[in-house]
């Protein structure tokens, strides 16, 4: 079930909002269909039962000889008009809350004689009532009205008044008893204010949550360039708070770089002033090999220290973003490497455009190549594509790396190698300068030891 939600936080907001709109348009038509059954209910029955009470006083009041015509030309399919010797058998025992309504409606419009002798009784029926007959389905249409439907069941009001020489005048009409309905216009109107909701609704919900877009935007792009522009506090009072504690978060995050690099250039180039002094004083000993191993400690020593600070200018360099064709750029890599003699191929592949840093992912990709071939004696080079990423792969034929090594080998000046000879395990920091270069564009460099043997560096770019 949970797949089939959506994930977004848009989604999700106009999903509630429709969840919402759904609910309450019932419960609306609901309430609308009873108290528009209610409705037709009453207006029905007090309109037959003013027609009851009209013919009452005419009849009541009229020669006795014109009772029976009149009686005849007041019947219709509607309302049975009748006068009998006896009056109407009751239905019911007591009359219930309707009857007491109606009866009283009817004593009111009677002179208190007539009123005095009136019986009213509302019952339910079932089946074909006389109203159902071919002459009443026009009437009934004409009393419907436009966008009503038929009744779906029948109520019987009857009524009977004793008039002043003894008859009884008995009455039965016929109330159309609705069950739940709507009209074409209530469902017209409920759809267009159903779009008119929705449509609103995805409006606001888009433009409240566009801000959490420029957020997310910004922090990826943070996570490429600690320097990049600080993000505009726009939008409602929560969405300029988050982006202020955004912007002050990069800042302090720029600061501490900043101190970090100048602490470690200062440091770099603070030991070169002893180690200076101390190479002096070697090289005045007398010669023999405990002066050429303290030679080439201090030579591992300014060579770490060089490495250092080379470090730390690299991150704390900000070169340009530029379209760059990839391709290009590795084959130039390649044929240099291969040209200084070393064992480095490629395979032809078409032409990749990348905006990127150059001068930044050159070094990376140098120094990868530099490790495969230093460590596993060649490196062929893949370059592949997908509509998400772009990946380099340089496959060696060395040993390859523990498992348990394969992450820590990015850390700054470890070394696999550990006679740290300069020579033989380098300083340490080239994989931890190619993997800071990667996470800069915005993407990983992984290793993984192949099945047939050596290790494979692969370097992911978003496109």
């Amino acid at each position: 079930m949970r797949r089939f939600l959506p994930r977004t936080l848009v989604g999700q907001m106009i999903l509630i909002l429709l969840g919402g709109l759904v609910i309450s348009h019932l419960v609306a038509s609901w309430i609308y269909t009873a108290d528009r059954q209610k409705a037709v209910r009453a207006i029905s029955g007090y309109a037959a039962t003013q027609r009851i009470a009209n013919l009452a006083r005419l009849i009541d009041e009229a020669p006795e000889d014109w009772r029976d015509r009149i009686v005849a030309a007041a019947s219709d399919p509607t309302l049975r008009v009748s006068l009998s010797t006896q009056p109407q058998a009751d239905t019911k025992a007591e009359p219930d809350a309707a009857d007491l309504s109606i009866q009283n409606y009817l004593a009111e419009q009677l002179p208190q004689a007539l009123a005095a002798r009136l019986r009213v009784d509302v019952t339910g029926t079932v089946g074909r009532p006389f109203a159902e007959s071919p002459r009443a389905g026009p009437i009934m249409d004409r009393m419907m009205g436009p966008g009503m439907r038929r009744p779906g069941g029948w109520r019987s009001l009857r009524a009977s008044v004793q008039l002043a020489n003894g008859q009884y005048l008995l009455f039965t009409a016929i109330l159309p008893d609705f069950g739940p309905s709507t009209s074409w216009q209530f469902l017209i109107a409920m759809v267009v204010m159903s779009v008119i909701v929705v449509l609103t609704s995805i409006w606001a919900v888009r433009r409240v949550t566009a801000p959490l877009g420029t957020v997310v935007r910004a922090a990826e792009r943070l996570g490429r360039d600690v320097n990049a522009p600080p993000i505009l506090e726009a939008g409602s009072h929560e969405m300029r708070q988050a982006a202020q504690v955004f912007n002050e978060m990069q800042g302090r995050l720029q600061r501490l770089l900043e101190n970090r690099t100048r602490m470690l250039v200062a440091l770099s180039h603070d030991l070169r002033t002893p180690l200076t002094l101390l190479r002096l004083r070697v090289e005045s000993l007398p010669e023999g090999s405990e002066r050429d191993r303290m030679l080439a400690n201090i030579g591992d020593l300014d060579a770490m220290i060089g490495a250092t600070l080379n470090f730390a200018r690299d991150e704390a360099a900000t070169e340009p973003l530029r379209r760059t064709d990839l391709t290009a750029l590795l084959m130039a890599i390649v044929d240099d490497m291969a040209d200084a003699g070393l064992l480095v191929s490629m395979a032809p592949v078409e032409s990749v455009i990348l905006e990127c840093r150059p001068g930044g992912l050159r070094r990376a990709i140098a120094n990868l190549l530099d490790n495969a071939v230093k460590y596993g004696k060649s490196a062929r080079v893949q370059l592949l594509t997908s509509p998400a990423a772009i990946t380099i792969a340089i496959d060696d034929e060395g040993p390859g790396i523990p498992d348990a090594e394969l992450q820590r080998v990015f850390e700054p000046f470890y070394r696999l190698e550990q006679s740290r000879s300069r020579e033989t395990g380098g300083t340490g920091l080239g994989l931890a300068i190619a993997q800071s270069i990667a996470q800069v564009h915005g993407g990983q460099i992984t290793l993984a030891n192949r099945p047939a043997g050596g290790l494979r560096a692969i370097l992911s770019l978003p496109r």
